[in-house]
């Protein structure tokens, strides 16, 4: 038998619904092929878990109250989109609370934004009149964060 003559063999006999086959030849070749016939049957199938569901979850966006608008006072705004943070992490001190007094350049707030925590710096001296955003509440480009007092 050549090679091609054993592959095609082969090929036929796994295609073919038995568990064993031989043959031989008058010059002494012999081929012998067995199988179990229970690794034929299909792979397990495994329940799978639901899709989790949504959860509704309601957003109470202070900083759009007319409280805020009318306001005097000016504020420092978000620079970008996310998740404003009042502390540097879980369970910290706050980074400024109403009527403290913060210089130029000091961080005020965290906004998250792609899990990167990016620092809120103040623009200016000021004292903080207001906070105008709760801990943990999406933000949006430009969304006053604080109302303040210019010093």
């Amino acid at each position: 038998m050549t090679k091609e003559e054993i592959k095609e063999l082969v090929n036929l006999f796994a295609e073919a619904n038995i568990s064993k086959i031989k043959i031989k030849e008058q010059d002494g070749f012999e081929i012998e092929l067995e199988r179990d016939m229970y690794c034929d049957t299909p792979a397990p199938v495994f329940p799978t878990t639901p899709a989790p569901q949504p959860i509704n979850v309601n957003v109470v966006n202070e900083t759009h109250s007319s409280k805020h608008t009318k306001s005097n006072h000016p504020t420092i705004n978000s620079p970008m989109v996310g998740t404003f943070y009042q502390a540097p992490s879980p369970g910290a001190a706050s980074f400024v609370k109403v009527g403290s007094t913060v210089k130029k350049g000091d961080a005020i707030a965290i906004v998250e934004a792609m899990k990167i925590m990016n620092e809120i710096e103040a623009e200016f001296d000021c004292r903080i009149v207001e906070i105008l955003v709760a801990d943990g509440q999406p933000v949006e480009f430009g969304m006053p964060l604080f109302a303040v007092e210019k010093l």
